[in-house]
């Protein structure tokens, strides 16, 4: 029971959050350009647009379900629930753009929801304890992701393109806060890692309201939402020795975490025929 509920609140944080992209994405992209460079004027900028603010607030109601699901349920588990919600971006880009999905990115979108399907069917396995995990070995994996973080925003930023690599940098930092996130919820003197979660957020989002100047919503959200998943699920069970259920429920669960993320690793790929959106 306690793993439906948190489900349920994964849900809702899945919901609220996507929405909040889309909209987020649609105030940015007008605005004029944004650098972290004039960080006092980057902030000015987004908090002087009303449209964004209050996407930011739905986003910050997203992250507060999101937190009490981590409360009461493993990390990969929580974090399955927000890859498979890339379906609900793709949805929600093509809608507001007045198309139509294309074949691959219905392809998908029903991959992700399969992978859901998948994961609540697993639950009746278990499936549901996990170790505190190593603070050296959780303390590495950040350090490394944030390596990532920067070798993707400045090496990156000509082969994959400005939106691309603020897209892969911040979901990476918001991967880093993520994990940060459910080892302060563990309580204790671990809730000094909120610290780290604050910094990974703010990065991550500061970054993808930059790229949403460079590039269409449901590739830059689409290629951030892929890491900010894909990689606490690898924690989850790394770092943080999350079980799995045994027997045909454990099989649906691998299989639901596979697809989730083959899911929004379709849906990332930017479309051919794509123009950048600059708002300007």
């Amino acid at each position: 029971m306690t793993l439906a509920i948190a489900l349920l609140l994964a849900f809702g944080s899945t919901l609220l959050v996507n929405l909040a992209y889309l909209r987020e994405h649609g105030a940015a992209s007008a605005l004029p350009p944004l650098s972290l460079r004039r960080p006092l004027r980057f902030l000015a900028l987004l908090l002087g647009d009303r449209r964004w603010v209050s996407a930011f607030a739905m986003e910050c109601g997203g992250f507060a379900l999101y937190v009490a699901a981590l409360a009461l349920a493993p990390l990969a588990l929580v974090q399955s629930v927000g890859a498979g919600g890339i379906g609900l971006l793709a949805f929600g880009s093509a809608r507001l753009r007045g198309r139509a999905l294309s074949r691959r990115e219905l392809g998908g979108v029903f991959i992700s929801m399969l992978g859901l399907l998948l994961l609540a069917l697993s639950l009746t396995g278990g499936g549901g304890r996990s170790a505190p995990g190593s603070l050296l070995a959780i303390a590495l994996w950040l350090s490394a992701t944030a390596v990532l973080a920067g070798i993707a925003l400045t090496v990156g930023r000509g082969p994959l393109g400005g939106g691309a690599a603020c897209g892969v940098a911040g979901g990476l930092l918001f991967s880093v806060g993520d994990i940060a996130t459910k080892v302060a919820t563990q309580g204790g003197f671990r809730i000094a890692f909120a610290v780290v979660l604050v910094a990974g957020y703010v990065l991550g989002t500061s970054l993808i309201q930059i790229g949403y100047q460079h590039g269409a919503a449901l590739s830059v959200a689409g290629i951030a939402t892929l890491l900010t998943n894909a990689l606490p699920i690898a924690a989850g069970s790394v770092l943080l020795h999350e079980d799995l259920p045994t027997g045909l429920e454990g099989v649906l669960r691998v299989l639901a975490f596979a697809a989730v993320v083959g899911g929004a690793i379709v849906l990332a790929r930017p479309r051919r025929a794509q123009t950048p959106v600059t708002g300007r």
